[in-house]
């Protein structure tokens, strides 16, 4: 094992020395995040980056959190700071560093070949894709978001009639191979907008006319997000139509979701639908249910799982989700992806932490001689960098 990457991290103070060894020197391929804060944060602008929530509720702090003692402890060294520093310090200097640099040192420190950005999201005062990949040192690749699309199709303008197939039109010229960045996959967020216990079904030209017909005039006057099941229907088959892999949101998320609706147990029906297409179903974060999403992945070949978004906010019990998503999921069907949205930490901790907890797994089956190293090495390699490759094909230069 060479050291390169993974004793340059330790050497720096970035990560924990130990149980990283099975993934030194992989530069991890993050296929699923979010671009950071373009401008300088105040304390409450960035503490309510700390939570999936509008903010810490009045009188806490997001700092009092496993996030925010992961950023105290694993970030600060960063920023040329004790560990441990206090949140006042820490601020200050990220402040006196300002966000250009703040962003190369956490984004550079993430060790990360590639990242594959959802910019369809509260893009406004976010870097650009571009500018992301220059501060991450990594090529980049763009998640089309669908329901983007759709909205983006309603306010240029379209009658009832020709809504879906302006729909599909949007769709596949977002896609092409050409596009700068390189589109590697589309995206829905149904679990927010409607939940994933929806008739799984591609919805007929009709049914898609007439749900088009109220949401259009409901979208001019109120500017009514896309919610209805039958259009979010025609954007998901919209997206499998192009052959890319299609990601899903599961699990975790922000309030706008009903949680118990995102379980991706209930995603069982598409996948049956899915799978004769041959179209990679990508189940995104996943955590609390990552069980589950485990067991879609062992028994459908196009499912794949990840944990991004948890992954940093459990801090040390990281290593605890990895291990329970690995007990089922087969190693070829998981990979690395960080979700990280705002802060240019959560790419540097979401990175670490996988990097800690795979390792730590890794090392504990060669321990107990459930695993031999040099498959130890292939797995951590596997889950880290090469399942991507595979499964997107379309891969970014």
């Amino acid at each position: 094992m060479s050291g390169s990457l993974s004793g340059s991290l330790v050497s720096a103070g970035l990560v924990p020395a130990g149980p990283i060894s099975f993934l030194d020197g992989v530069r991890l391929i993050d296929h699923h995040c979010h671009s950071v804060v373009a401008g300088p944060l105040d304390r409450a602008g960035f503490e309510a980056l700390l939570t999936e929530g509008a903010a810490p509720a009045p009188g806490t702090s997001g700092f009092d959190s496993a996030l925010g003692f992961s950023v105290r402890r694993w970030c600060a060294p960063a920023l040329d700071l004790p560990a441990h520093a206090d949140p006042d310090d820490y601020l200050a200097r990220r402040a006196e560093l300002g966000p250009d640099e703040v962003t190369r040192r956490f984004l550079g420190g993430a060790g990360v070949g590639a990242v594959f950005v959802d910019h369809g999201f509260a893009a406004g005062g976010l870097l650009a894709p571009s500018a992301l990949g220059v501060a991450a040192g990594a090529a980049v690749g763009e998640v089309v978001r669908l329901e983007a699309v759709g909205e983006a199709v309603a306010d240029a303008g379209v009658d009832a009639a020709g809504y879906g197939d302006a729909v599909r039109d949007a769709v596949v010229a977002r896609t092409d191979p050409g596009a700068v960045p390189t589109p590697v996959a589309t995206k829905s967020v149904l679990a927010y907008r409607a939940g994933l216990d929806v008739d799984p079904t591609r919805p007929e030209a009709a049914e898609v006319t007439k749900a088009a017909d109220g949401w259009l005039r409901r979208r001019a006057e109120t500017g009514e997000p896309l919610r209805d099941p039958v259009l979010l229907r025609h954007g998901l088959w919209a997206g499998l139509d192009t052959g890319l892999p299609l990601q899903m949101h599961t699990g975790f998320g922000d309030r706008d979701e009903d949680l118990h609706r995102a379980n991706p147990a209930l995603l069982v029906g598409l996948a049956r639908l899915v799978e004769p297409l041959g179209v990679p179903l990508m189940l995104l974060h996943c955590y609390p249910y990552h069980r589950e999403a485990a067991w879609l992945a062992q028994v459908f070949a196009g499912v794949h799982v990840d944990v991004g978004l948890a992954v940093p906010y459990v801090g040390p019990r990281a290593a605890t989700v990895v291990g329970e998503l690995l007990e089922l999921a087969p190693f070829g069907k998981v990979l690395y992806s960080s979700d990280a949205f705002g802060l240019p930490e959560l790419h540097l901790l979401g990175a670490l932490r996988f990097r800690s907890a795979l390792g730590g797994l890794l090392e504990h089956l060669c321990a107990t001689d459930e695993l031999a190293p040099a498959d130890a090495e292939r797995v951590a390699t596997m889950i880290g960098t090469d399942n991507a490759r595979r499964v997107y094909g379309r891969m970014p230069a």
